[in-house]
């Protein structure tokens, strides 16, 4: 049985717990814990994963119940009954806040109730942030909880544990911590689950919720647990397991009781797939289903408007900040069109738009291939993987350097049509059009557009059919402007004709492509480190030069050294591991956090704003965003009040967590910026493109003002 890396090394941390604490080896009068405080049906401590504090920010402890035979303690969301074991640090020293990390729970089902807790033992694993990292800290904690079997009885007791300055060395106590974070559900890719999509199917006032999610070894006992606002109820699913239990479809009925606000629909949800030990834990915005299922087909009103939603957000792509590294080969695509006859013009800007529409065909290929692995697609994932930058930044370089005229000789096959010249050095062969244009689309497509971000959801919650009808309704958007002179070839041809002025012109267009390569590189460097990135543009350098000095060599030679040191140019990321990206994000502000959706409802409920913006080194848009809006005036000011939280999500590289969260809100790319408070607990999303107005509204909904 092949198990995923993932679960081997959670396996392997278990069983290492399992074997060391019976081994003794370890001194337990060394280990920092309270005393236990026995009640008849539950015994309860405090502990710490070391004897002191260390030098983190936080420290790491446990709250161990031991439960008598038939007795158990609830989950955070306890379900039809019972409440959650709860803290009060007042009387603390030196702590910020501390917050419970919940295991995987169990169902249990009495008297058609319907609860979540655990029974026998249990650690529930606690984070705890310091307000001085390094100091001694004083833990007074008033704990209150509910232990239940056919009667519930309520505890209050109190726990009092001091740790002291020194290195945090890891006791007896920390492994039993160690293994209940290990417990705790995360984004599934540790536990080799993900989830393949959440839907409402039926009526509006009283749906159903599916879920289907997907696990590297087959299921054993999978279960659904649903937490919504106050007022929605959610009943025992319907499991139906298949591809070998491997896959499975979770139906659970829901009901709406007298504090429920509205309907269901847009409400968010947060799900926790479990099997047995293993879980997985994302949130959804609820929405029906709008794609084909079980035979379902999807209306042709509902299919039209989607398409017409493709078109436009592919023609506005033309207009947003990400195309502008491939500006330069727009520019050259028109002016190079000057007094060459209209049926010359009209075919050279159908091959641009026809090479758009086969880059279009390419990432549905690709988004159909990653569907096909259980992989998550996105739109602009390809920005993620270090082979497609370094090769962009070939490609880029070698278009630069022809425009500078260092090389006019064929070159490999899918080069030398980009490299077909006429007399006055301006590319106009089919084979040179078509590639600009693929070539084009593929860098001017990292980040999102208006109306864009609805159809990719469309295309990507479906099938194949939905996923190549919505790609390419966008590659005809983005080509329309080329369709249109193609159309109406006189726009071109009427402009000067080719001349001294295009040597000045093609120089300035190559120090654009030039930099295009340097942004490139840039984003390379933060995927996989300032070498990998160095090591790359030397070899490109070297490329050029060979170009630039390498005429009199015998082009066999010449072409074949370019090839290869090209080649060897795109693959040496994968020689290098992944960069260490800086736990701050820099911005404008100083007190941006690290994106913890965990967190969102907490801050919420203790009456702040949270402001979130997913970002990303390669993202053009999100940086224009950050430069604009973001990160000056007024909204900057806001954003720094004490009041508002600011969390900052980086999808430079992949990010299951990020993926998840995106695609609760039925969005795929970036940029992505939404406002959480008391009068918008479940987020209020804010275009792509910011304005000053669009997030101050924002914020001052979210606020409740």
């Amino acid at each position: 049985m092949n198990w995923p890396k993932a679960s081997v090394s959670a396996f392997a941390g278990l069983l290492s717990v399992q074997i060391l604490l019976p081994l003794g080896g370890i001194d337990p009068a060394r280990a920092a814990a309270t005393p236990w405080l026995d009640h008849e049906q539950a015994r309860v401590r405090l502990v710490a994963a070391g004897e002191s504090v260390g030098d983190g920010e936080r420290v790491r402890l446990g709250l161990e119940f031991r439960l008598q035979p038939g007795w158990k303690i609830y989950w955070r969301s306890p379900g039809d009954a019972g409440f959650p074991p709860s803290l009060d640090w007042r009387g603390s020293e030196n702590l910020a806040d501390a917050a419970i990390l919940w295991p995987v729970p169990h169902r249990f089902s009495l008297f058609g109730l319907e609860t979540f807790g655990y029974g026998d033992a249990v650690v529930l694993p606690i984070h705890a942030r310091l307000e001085r990292p390094g100091d001694p800290v004083a833990l007074r904690a008033r704990l209150n909880y509910l232990v239940c079997e056919e009667i519930c009885i309520p505890h209050d007791d109190e726990l009092s544990l001091d740790l002291p300055s020194g290195p945090a060395a890891s006791m007896r106590d920390g492994l039993l911590v160690a293994q209940a974070e290990l417990r705790v559900p995360g984004f599934g890719a540790e536990a080799g689950l993900a989830l393949e999509s959440a839907v409402l199917t039926g009526n509006t006032e009283k749906p159903r919720l599916r879920v289907v999610a997907r696990s590297d070894v087959p299921f054993q006992a999978p279960d659904l647990l649903v937490e919504a606002p106050p007022g929605f109820g959610f009943g025992k699913p319907k499991v139906a397991l298949r591809d070998d239990g491997r896959r499975v479809e979770l139906t659970v009925p829901t009901g709406r009781g007298a504090l429920a606000e509205g309907v269901l629909e847009g409400k968010w949800l947060t799900l926790t797939i479990t099997d047995g030990q293993r879980g997985l834990e994302t949130g959804i915005v609820a929405r029906h289903d709008a794609m084909p299922s079980l035979g379902g087909m999807v209306s042709p009103a509902t299919w039209f408007a989607m398409l017409g939603l493709a078109l436009l957000g592919g023609l506005i792509l033309n207009l947003m900040p990400c195309v502008l590294p491939v500006l330069s080969i727009k520019l050259l695509s028109v002016v190079g069109q000057g007094g060459r006859d209209r049926r010359a013009v009209r075919i050279s800007f159908l091959a641009s738009a026809a090479g758009i529409l086969f880059s279009f065909l390419i990432l549905a290929g690709g988004a159909l291939a990653l569907k096909a692995a259980g992989m998550s697609a996105g739109w602009g994932i390809q920005f993620q993987q270090p082979l497609f930058l370094s090769a962009m930044a070939l490609v880029v370089s070698l278009f630069a350097f022809n425009l500078l005229g260092w090389f006019e000789i064929p070159l490999p096959a899918w080069v030398g049509a980009v490299a077909t010249q006429d007399g006055h050095g301006t590319a106009h062969g089919l084979g040179g059009h078509f590639l600009a244009g693929a070539f084009a689309t593929l860098l001017a497509t990292p980040c999102s557009a208006p109306f864009l971000g609805t159809a990719v959801g469309f295309a990507l919650a479906g099938g194949p059919l939905e996923i190549l009808a919505i790609f390419v309704a966008l590659g005809v958007g983005l080509a329309l402007p080329y369709l249109l002179v193609a159309a109406l070839p006189g726009l071109a041809s009427r402009l000067p004709r080719p001349g001294a002025w295009m040597l000045v012109l093609r120089r300035i267009l190559a120090l654009a492509l030039i930099a295009t390569a340097l942004w490139l590189l840039g984003v390379l460097a933060a995927q996989v480190g300032v070498p990998a990135a160095t090591t790359v543009g030397l070899l490109l350098l070297v490329v050029g030069l060979l170009l630039l000095f390498g005429r009199r060599l015998d082009r066999a030679l010449l072409v074949s050294s370019v090839a290869v040191i090209g080649l060897v140019a795109v693959i040496a990321p994968s020689g290098f591991g992944a960069a260490e990206r800086a736990a701050a994000i820099p911005g404008a502000l100083t007190d941006w956090r690290k994106f913890d959706q965990a967190e969102i409802a907490r801050l919420v409920s203790e009456g702040k704003t949270v402001f979130v913006d997913i970002t990303a080194d390669w993202c053009i848009t999100c940086q224009v965003n950050k430069q604009l809006v973001i990160n000056r005036g007024e909204v900057a000011e806001r954003l720094g009040n004490s009041g508002v939280v600011t969390m900052r999500g980086d999808w430079t590289l992949p990010s299951d967590e990020i993926t998840a969260y995106l695609t609760g809100f039925g969005r795929y790319g970036i940029p992505f910026n939404a406002v959480y408070g008391p009068g918008a607990p479940d987020g209020r999303l804010l275009p792509e493109l910011l304005t000053d107005d669009s997030v101050l509204r924002a914020l001052d909904a979210a606020a409740g003002s």
